[in-house]
């Protein structure tokens, strides 16, 4: 179809049926089959599969609260069967994910309420889920706050490492201190060894967390280690894919590898080669949410804008678990490739490389 979009050769659309006993995949061949964002959901699980059988290197982003709805399980389950090698996420999904392996409560809620009423009673809302102030916020700070400090105190180079070995201390403590553990993704990356990187950790509870210490002990992180190291993953990778939950900051600190290896280090060009997109903003925004894929390609953000990727307009809350569904049906565990043990020698890989070709005098 990709060669003939200009010519009525498509496949002949006969309505399909619906029938009792659907499993997801059935579901998604029938969207296979028709049109809109649901033919693009098929596309996308197509895609998927691509990734997991050519053995790529998938990076999963997520922006958007995913963890809050209890999607840190799914993300786990992904990672413990091989189809999730390094994470970009938001700072919110790495702290409210934890809430879950600590027990700390986080309920049903309603979007339609009075938020005055719900202050008055210490409820935070995030749309229609409701979290306690005490009881979960407040416990989970003076949780993380303790192992924040137990970690620089135990590993005093992590002032110059990135936000995935704060993401990798984060899991071990939780799989050692936490009732249950199984229950967070950042347990699951921590066993796996799948690095979680977060680009924008100021702007997060994570990142005020930081605050009282850095007051106290001057402690940091050094992001543009996430950048040199999430550029490695790329560059080591003979194929490179994505499953990209929204847009924003993890998106673009995802694609923006290519440009990285390509535009500034100039030692590898291509970008990546599948990417999937989870997003409902509108591509004329200007936004980087709202920018498509395609777009992308005139950055060096990936191989080409005409095969390999695709965006599904709608809501990842919905079209996320049914892909992961489909892709737990369809394809085999695949042989973990434990980025994190192997990041930092990819890091001083990837600087000799660019010394000796001489492009650190331009």
């Amino acid at each position: 179809m990709s060669n003939n979009r200009h010519s009525f050769s498509g496949n002949k659309i006969n309505p399909p049926e619906i029938f009792a006993g659907m499993t997801v995949s059935e579901l998604i061949d029938l969207f296979g089959k028709t049109g809109y964002n649901a033919r693009r959901l098929a596309e996308a699980a197509e895609i998927m599969i691509r990734m997991v059988e050519s053995d790529a290197t998938i990076c999963l982003t997520i922006a958007g609260a995913m963890t809050p709805i209890g999607f840190g399980k799914i993300i786990s389950q992904m990672i413990e069967n091989g189809f999730i090698d390094w994470i970009v996420t938001t700072g919110a999904n790495v702290y409210h994910d934890l809430h879950f392996a600590y027990d700390l409560p986080v309920r049903q809620g309603h979007f339609d309420v009075d938020d005055d009423i719900l202050y008055s009673k210490q409820i935070v809302r995030i749309y229609d889920v409701y979290i306690k102030e005490n009881g979960t916020l407040q416990a989970q700070d003076t949780i993380m706050q303790k192992d924040i400090q137990e970690i620089y105190q135990k590993n005093k180079n992590i002032e110059m490492g990135s936000t995935a070995d704060l993401s990798y201390f984060f899991g071990k403590a939780a799989l050692e201190k936490s009732k249950y553990s199984e229950k967070s993704f950042l347990v699951s990356a921590f066993k796996s060894d799948v690095p979680i990187y977060i680009p924008a950790l100021s702007d997060s509870s994570v990142g005020l967390n930081m605050l009282p210490l850095m007051l106290n002990e001057k402690i940091s992180i050094n992001v543009i280690q996430d950048i040199a190291e999430s550029a490695a993953i790329l560059w080591k990778s003979d194929k490179s894919g994505g499953i990209e939950l929204g847009g924003g900051v993890p998106k673009n600190f995802f694609q923006q590898t290519g440009p990285a290896l390509y535009q500034i280090l100039k030692i590898k060009e291509g970008g990546h080669d599948f990417i999937v997109q989870l997003t409902d903003a509108r591509p004329d925004t200007g936004g980087l949410s709202g920018a498509t894929l395609q777009e992308g390609k005139s950055w060096g953000k990936i191989k080409t804008s005409h095969k390999g990727n695709v965006v599904v307009y709608g809501d990842s809350s919905v079209y996320f678990p049914i892909l992961c569904t489909h892709i737990l049906t369809k394809c085999k565990p695949r042989n973990k490739k434990r980025i994190y043990k192997n990041k930092n020698k990819w890091v001083e890989e990837m600087k000799q490389n660019f010394i000796n070709q001489g492009n650190n005098q331009q």
